[in-house]
């Protein structure tokens, strides 16, 4: 059996050797490092896959979470909502500018923000929500863009985790993660479903305005050369970057239906033991599984990992300390208990492997050892 990996990029790379192998020699024969053809066609391809009008590039996807904030012509104090079980990106670059992060709980079982709790937070000083796909599916978008109608809230979507999800309106209109509301982000980190070799991002927009703000910002406030009508940041996606998304993106249904496989054999595996809960899926939103994460019931977490590791087993908590929480985003107003379903998923939620390239015998070895151990 092959040794286990939480992601394994290195077989990925293998099955797809030659052609990224001749999309990164080509980029360095043509010199053009930066916003070269590579990006330009990667941006087309894109926007073609998502049914986006504009997709902007940048370096990376906290950058692209600070670009579609800057694009909003917001004020400081301004407040923005964000879940509070999440990376620490989503809510790192609203601290960063100057704006209020408020903090909301998620549903216990699909992990993404809990819509009651949004609606509860909204104040005259609240601008815009920031939703996060988490794990590989959408939150509930279509009460998102209902409330921040009703609200005239801006809606930024956190994609990072969720690259080829797609989500169904009760109308039947089905459209891709990112592309609901006003702003999409992701990022293209090694371990994400469609990831290049370092870091990079992208924005996606349908609204002309913005696209045309948020590229300019991502290259410091310049629409035409050495002429600079606003405030940017240097932020682009390099050309042998966008030369391996290019290619990664041909394969991204197929990478994501390998994921969905992968999960199905984890879910029957476990679906009879107590002592562990699956991933619930949204019922409008497919899932990409750019995590799979198990809910421990009765479990000691950290006995359990120290089994797994010594089974040849990799696990990880994704994430083991909620935002209220951090010192960086310390508020007297938040206390131990306040937000009791992402404190209780903090204790409780383990990552397994997930990647394209697990086999049968991976998935037979990880499933018998975890039954046996639950089983005692």
């Amino acid at each position: 059996m092959k040794k286990i990996n939480m992601v394994d990029l290195k077989s990925q790379y293998l099955n797809i050797k030659e052609e990224i192998d001749t999309a990164i020699h080509e980029t360095i024969d043509s010199m053009a490092f930066i916003n070269g053809k590579q990006v330009k066609e990667f941006q087309a391809e894109l926007e073609k896959y998502l049914n986006v009008k504009h997709v902007i590039p940048c370096a990376n996807g906290t950058d692209a979470l600070q670009v579609a904030l800057m694009a909003l012509d917001l004020e400081p104090g301004d407040e923005i909502i964000s879940p509070n079980f999440t990376f620490i990106a989503t809510v790192e670059v609203i601290a960063l500018l100057g704006l209020k992060p408020v903090l909301v709980d998620v549903d216990p079982n699909t992990f993404t923000i809990d819509i009651n709790c949004l609606e509860k937070a909204i104040t005259k000083k609240t601008k815009a929500i920031v939703p996060v796909h988490l794990y590989g599916q959408c939150a509930d978008m279509e009460s998102i863009m209902n409330i921040a109608k009703k609200h005239n809230l801006f809606v930024i979507e956190d994609t990072a985790q969720a690259s080829g999800t797609k989500y169904t309106f009760d109308n039947g209109v089905t459209k891709h993660a990112g592309t609901i509301g006003h702003i999409g982000c992701t990022s293209f980190f090694p371990s994400k479903n469609l990831a290049c070799f370092g870091d990079g991002g992208a924005i996606f927009t349908n609204d002309d305005n913005l696209a045309e703000k948020q590229r300019a910002i991502v290259n410091h406030g310049t629409k035409i050369k050495y002429i600079h009508e606003s405030i940017g940041i240097n932020s682009r996606l390099d050309s042998i970057q966008a030369a391996i998304l290019r290619v990664k993106l041909r394969y991204l249904n197929l990478y994501n239906k390998s994921r969905q496989k992968a999960a199905d054999f984890y879910n029957n595996a476990f679906k009879a033991y107590e002592k562990i809960t699956v991933p619930a899926t949204n019922p409008k939103s497919t899932h990409i599984y750019h995590q799979y994460t198990l809910k421990l019931n009765n479990i000691d977490r950290t006995k359990f990992q120290e089994y797994l590791k010594f089974k040849g087993i990799p696990s990880m908590v994704y994430y083991p300390i909620p935002m209220h929480l951090q010192k960086a985003f310390y508020d007297d107003k938040y206390k131990q208990g306040s937000f009791p379903v992402s404190e209780n998923l903090c204790s409780i939620v383990l990552s397994l492997p997930m990647h394209t390239e697990l086999d049968n015998e991976q998935l037979e070895y990880i499933t018998n050892t975890i039954i046996n151990y639950i089983k005692k």
